[in-house]
């Protein structure tokens, strides 16, 4: 990120102003922007910069504007509860760069790392749950918020395409299924979507979980959220098998937290619909753009590829059922 991009865009934000001392620090973010902790005087900043190529092997390209989503969802949740989100403090549009506020790590570590150290709070995935579960409700058939998260080609590009379609692809055997499922959630019109819960786009705060990164944000299929994130405790127990029954636990209250009040869909169709995306966004975890880095070991990508495939071939309706089996592989595997 360049200092002499950052000054005209602070300045005109009201951030800083000519003249003064500024210094910024590379901060480690996604694969699809440029983060960096600003200092201005005695005052520090998180800026954030989309990318046009998102950092990986495939050639990933999604649009600029997203940056901007990223912003009016902050700016909405942040409607509901200020605790949840960080503090949106200046935009550029024209740079496609925001400032928010900086969040300090020891105060706000990261879910991933937490996992990562055997920290499996059911409490904090309950949370989770019930935060994800009331942006969802406060948004579910509400034609303004639809009207202003009209955002398809970038869901698409980012999610839709890189997840589904690329995985799809690569997997003609299970490919009609996955196919069907990216053409419902190209369609879908229910509530407003993040698009990329998971445990690194998660803060530990003080007052409970903080969310990040909200760039795919599109009004769609809430059920895609809900089964982002719980893909991921899932793999966490690739990655950590001495911690998977905590991470078990988390799968069961996060989802428990959220299926108790999520009053404005039927039950039964968006478990259905959750299941599905579970067991196709563990493959595209490793067969997707953006395969995880922590699953690393072709024989730990093999038996995700496989579990994968079977919950899709056997149509799974029901998460409870589905963290079953999969708890049963991995225990069956460690023997």
């Amino acid at each position: 990120m360049c200092l002499n991009a950052l000054e005209p865009a602070l300045i005109s934000m009201g951030l800083m102003t000519p003249g003064q001392s500024i210094t910024a620090e590379a901060l480690a973010g996604g694969i699809s922007c440029d983060v960096a902790l600003v200092t201005v005087g005695t005052r520090r900043f998180c800026v954030k910069q989309a990318l046009p190529k998102l950092r990986v092997e495939a050639d990933w390209r999604a649009p600029l504007e997203r940056s901007h989503t990223e912003v009016a969802w902050m700016k909405l949740v942040g409607g509901l509860d200020p605790d949840w989100v960080p503090m949106v403090l200046g935009e550029d549009r024209h740079r496609h760069l925001f400032v928010m506020e900086y969040l300090a790590p020891e105060t706000y570590p990261h879910w991933k790392d937490r996992l990562a150290e055997g920290h499996t709070d059911i409490g904090f995935a309950a949370q989770v749950g019930a935060r994800l579960v009331r942006i969802h409700g406060e948004t579910a058939g509400r034609e303004d918020i639809a009207r202003d998260f009209r955002n398809g080609p970038q869901f698409h590009a980012l999610r839709v395409d890189a997840y589904l379609l690329f995985t799809a692809a690569k997997n003609p055997d299970v490919a009609p299924i996955i196919r069907s499922m990216a053409k419902n959630l190209g369609v879908a019109h229910i509530a407003l979507m993040h698009g990329d819960i998971a445990p690194e786009n998660i803060l530990c705060g003080p007052d409970g979980p903080v969310f990040l990164d909200a760039e795919a944000a599109c009004y769609g299929d809430p059920a895609f959220d809900l089964a982002s994130c719980l893909t991921h405790l899932l793999l966490k127990a690739v990655w950590r098998p001495e911690h998977k029954d905590g991470y078990a636990e988390c799968f069961k209250a996060l989802k428990d937290a959220y299926l108790s009040d999520a009053a404005w869909d039927a039950h039964a169709g968006l478990e259905r619909r959750t299941a599905g995306f579970v067991a196709a966004l563990l493959l595209a975890s490793i067969d997707g753009k953006s395969p995880v880095d922590y699953i690393a070991s072709e024989t730990d990508k093999t038996f995700v590829r496989d579990n994968a495939k079977a919950f899709l071939s056997d149509s799974l309706s029901h998460l409870d059922e589905l963290l079953e089996r999969w708890t049963a592989t991995l225990s069956d595997r460690q023997m």
